[in-house]
């Protein structure tokens, strides 16, 4: 993995930030968390329009087949604008179905490039734990039909979406997982809002006795633990991807009022306690974001994985979070302030170091890969259970 960004790269990275940099101010954000939808239909329909969409799948659902790493580079400039728009809730199904749907299935990431569909993916239930074990939404099949009972916390843009992508457990095989595609308007499907520290759209979603088709479910009932865990890898470490994009905005914001704020007669930057918290925020920024990266670069090359969005994740939920509490110590008394910018870039970092996986649920992944098993320790490679 070349961790320098190629001229193409750069490219893309640079022509996102411009875009969002035009199109998604604080004032839009803050005009989103207070309104129904939770979302800027406006925005996400430029964004698509704009092509961003489309980077990363793959030419028969009429993407540009790029490598993920190009993605994680999309969500690290959308986490430095918190932009208000369902991506990662979107993006991450759109990534499954394209590598596992149906030609049907592929076929409906027309209208996801379009902007016009909306997807979402259920995964934490009341434990809120992020585990394949702790999933107890059940799924039996009845003729051509699956039907599901059982809930769902913590989805994102749920009320914004079409399909949800959901994981069950197979009530005939307690020891397998699958994942299947469910229309957010089907009967006896209901949900309410959940109030989240982001206030970005998140929802609980109770199954009552929901049918539907067999060809909605994503693989077969072989392959359902596999793609379950590969949607729940992917979710993770794409908010560590937003993680360090959000993190690196707040850093910018502190340099920028270090070198305004003047104590003693200079600029706040000029003491070596700033310096050195500023250089530790560098630290952890670029750790997430090269940790992410490689993560992403590992899926794309289809080498193991787990460990990698393990590591990403668990640093990220950390590191990031020291990194807003750090802006705000720069800031003094005013970075706490409600009205004040900073105030929503650390909601939202403290909100996505919730989801996707604790850092202790990641350690867990990272310690069962090195001293967990009697056997000879392969970096990057989870024993199998």
């Amino acid at each position: 993995m070349n961790i320098l960004l190629d001229e193409q790269e750069v490219q893309i990275r640079e022509a996102a930030a411009e875009f969002l940099e035009g199109e998604c101010t604080p004032a839009l954000v803050r005009q989103v968390e207070t309104g129904t939808l939770q979302y800027s239909p406006e925005l996400w329909s430029k964004f698509a329009e704009n092509g961003w969409l489309q980077l990363c799948l793959s030419t028969k659902a009429g993407g540009e087949e790029l490598p993920l790493p190009y993605l994680g580079l999309l969500f690290e400039v959308a986490g430095y604008h918190i932009a208000p728009i369902p991506l990662h809730a979107t993006m991450v199904p759109a990534l499954i179905i394209d590598r596992y749907g149906s030609p049907e299935q592929v076929g409906m990431l027309q209208s996801v490039i379009a902007g016009e569909l909306i997807l979402s993916h259920a995964v934490a239930e009341q434990t809120g734990r992020w585990s394949t074990d702790a999933i107890a939404t059940l799924g039996r099949v009845d003729g051509n039909e699956l039907v599901l009972n059982g809930s769902k916390t913590f989805v994102g843009s749920f009320s914004a979406s079409q399909q949800c992508m959901v994981i069950y457990r197979d009530a005939s095989a307690p020891n397998s997982l699958g994942v299947v595609l469910v229309p957010t308007d089907a009967t006896g499907l209901s949900s309410e809002p959940l109030v989240s520290m982001a206030k970005d759209g998140e929802s609980n979603v109770q199954f009552k006795e929901v049918r539907v088709p067999l060809s909605a479910r994503i693989g077969n009932a072989q392959s359902g633990n596999l793609i379950a865990r590969e949607l729940m890898d992917v979710s993770s470490v794409l908010y560590a991807s937003m993680l360090a994009g959000a993190a690196r905005r707040t850093l910018d914001m502190a340099v920028i009022h270090a070198k305004q704020r003047e104590a003693f007669g200079q600029p706040i930057g000029a003491f070596q306690a700033i310096q050195h918290l500023c250089a530790n925020m560098v630290n952890a920024i670029d750790g997430t974001t090269m940790l992410a990266r490689e993560a992403l670069w590992r899926m794309q090359e289809n080498l193991p994985y787990q460990v990698n969005v393990a590591q990403a994740k668990s640093f990220g939920n950390e590191q990031c979070m020291m990194v807003v509490r750090s802006a705000q110590q720069i800031h003094g008394g005013m970075g706490f302030i409600r009205d004040f910018d900073l105030n929503l870039w650390y909601r939202r970092v403290g909100s996505w170091s919730l989801r996707g996986g604790t850092a202790a649920e990641h350690r867990r992944t990272i310690a069962a890969a090195l001293i967990d098993q009697p056997k000879k320790v392969r970096i990057g490679v989870v024993p199998s259970t």
